[in-house]
């Protein structure tokens, strides 16, 4: 896959087909970028079910065609139960990453679908969520192909499950990992969809709906309780931004790692690098990550416990000391222990010139593994990324967001363009984001070449513990030897690994035209009219 998809009047890119073609449609009948984003993205919680469910976190940056960028922070906090305490009465010294323990946060993306409603109305929109929910609906009472990847990742994780989480009741019908295009169906899952069409997103945390899912979470033995629910809320914010050259680029305030995607790309600006294929452009981003990464590690918590800001490091002071901290011919230490991700990233693009940037996430494969019994939901895990130490940065505490490693990225330009870009891939979407960006812009390669380009990833990501430099086959031998020479721990894998992250990016040019590309490691598509 190498040629970027060009349109003039809508795109909309996503890591499964199906949920690209669900935004698409969305479009196709004059709804705006947000709305095919909503569509979009109740589609891929039922068709890539071991990326994604209703019962995660989202995040969106959003550049509407007139006015400053707006963010949505869907993210929930942990339950009224989720105590230090609790969990040291189970002799437990980290909070478990599967079961009912591990369903430790309220599930915060569809409070983003509302939020994010609201504001399409307020530019125009007025498609009822009934619609935008009805391929979701179809997909999951009607059934979808199985892909290779929900048939490789039940397989692996259905022994980390156990028998109490219901994970095999859904995942392995009829008792036996299905088959790819084996029909799959989600009745329960399907049923809760079109409660939320028929009642509203707010019904899930305030709602029949939420008394439901409060039910199924007790039954488990979640610490998630129903007031925990009722007290959430999607916040609607600002943005945080870093200006290069005649380029603003937007990303993810806290509890995101957002901040370390802008830091990377402020440092490597300031870094001597003339290509996009050799040693400099892997070496100088790898280590400007590195920096960026020790930034996030000290500081990035929940906001309501943050202290200095994040705006504090998107200074020309602390990114020139970033930029000065890299050696360009040595690798620097790297001591992180890193995080996994299960996640997916979504980009849409309208006639109008409105932008979305969107990560849905529930973390690990199937999340916690527990689906809810009535309401069929697969439940995030979070949670695990809490320290159960009172004085550590992220420690759990009921009503405490935890640290995200998601974080949706948007820049403009001075000329009139608009990019969506982003990425699924812990540690690695921060990365990604910069090698994507930077081939396109400062290198100039098209959309998709960026996209299909060898990549690299420094720490841990979805389906790996290691967190040395990983580095895809396709890259020369001369560069990959240049880099071991370098002192680089490097590890080369598959030519196109899942471990790169699923990428995706849009960009609107001033003429209209759409230019849009997505990842061949995964299952998607960019799809326009």
């Amino acid at each position: 896959m190498l040629n970027s998809k060009f349109a003039p009047h809508g795109m909309v890119v996503a890591p499964h087909h199906l949920a690209a073609e669900a935004g698409l449609s969305v479009l196709r009948e004059g709804g705006n970028a947000l709305e095919a984003m909503i569509a979009a993205a109740a589609a891929i919680a039922v068709v890539y079910p071991h990326m994604n469910s209703i019962g995660g976190d989202g995040f969106w940056v959003i550049s509407p065609a007139n006015g400053d960028p707006i963010a949505i922070d869907a993210c929930g906090a942990a339950g009224s139960g989720a105590t230090i305490a609790r969990y040291a009465e189970e002799g437990l010294d980290v909070v478990p990453s599967r079961g009912p323990l591990a369903a430790v946060t309220v599930a915060g993306t569809v409070s983003g679908w509302g939020a994010a409603q609201d504001i399409s109305k307020k530019m125009g929109g007025g498609m009822p969520l009934s619609r935008l929910l009805g391929d979701a609906i179809g997909y999951a009472g009607d059934g979808m192909a199985v892909t290779e990847g929900q048939v490789r990742n039940t397989t692996e994780k259905l022994p980390e499950m156990g028998p109490a989480t219901g994970f095999a009741d859904v995942y392995t019908p009829g008792g036996a990992v299905p088959t790819r295009g084996d029909v799959f169906r989600q009745p329960r899952l399907a049923a809760t969809l079109q409660r939320i069409a028929d009642a509203g997103t707010d019904d899930f945390y305030r709602g029949d709906l939420a008394q439901a899912i409060a039910s199924d979470l007790a039954a488990v033995g979640s610490p998630v309780e129903a007031q925990d629910l009722a007290a959430h809320q999607a916040v609607t914010k600002r943005p945080l931004s870093l200006r290069l050259g005649d380029t603003t680029l937007y990303n993810m305030p806290p509890p995101t790692q957002g901040l370390a995607s802008l830091l990377i790309l402020g440092a490597f600006d300031q870094l001597d690098c003339a290509d996009a294929d050799g040693f400099d452009f892997v070496h100088l981003l790898v280590e400007a990550s590195k920096q960026a990464f020790a930034i996030r590690d000290r500081h990035i918590t929940d906001p309501a416990h943050m202290d200095p800001a994040p705006e504090t490091f998107l200074t020309p002071e602390v990114i020139s000391g970033l930029a000065g901290a890299v050696d360009p011919k040595r690798a620097g230490d790297w001591r992180r222990g890193g995080t996994d991700s299960d996640t997916v990233w979504l980009g849409a693009i309208d006639r109008h010139g409105n932008a979305v940037s969107f990560i849905q996430s529930i973390y690990w494969e199937f999340g916690s593994g527990v689906v809810l019994p009535e309401t069929g939901i697969t439940w995030q895990n979070r949670g695990a990324s809490f320290a159960l130490d009172p004085g550590a940065l992220n420690p759990l505490q009921p009503g405490r967001k935890p640290f995200h490693t998601l974080n949706p990225a948007l820049a403009r330009f001075d000329d009139g363009r608009v990019m969506s870009y982003g990425t699924m891939g812990g540690e690695g979407q921060p990365q990604t984001q910069a090698a994507v960006f930077s081939r396109h812009i400062r290198f100039g390669m098209p959309v998709q070449a960026a996209i299909t380009a060898p990549r690299w990833l420094l720490g841990r990501t979805w389906g790996s513990d290691s967190t040395n430099l990983k580095i895809e086959s396709r890259f020369p031998d001369h560069v990959i030897e240049a880099l071991r020479a370098a002192g680089h721990d490097v590890e080369v894998v598959g030519p196109y690994s899942d471990l790169m992250g699923h990428a995706g990016a849009l960009v609107r040019r001033p003429d209209g035209i759409i230019e849009a590309g997505a990842d061949p490691r995964s299952d998607g598509a960019a799809a326009g009219y």
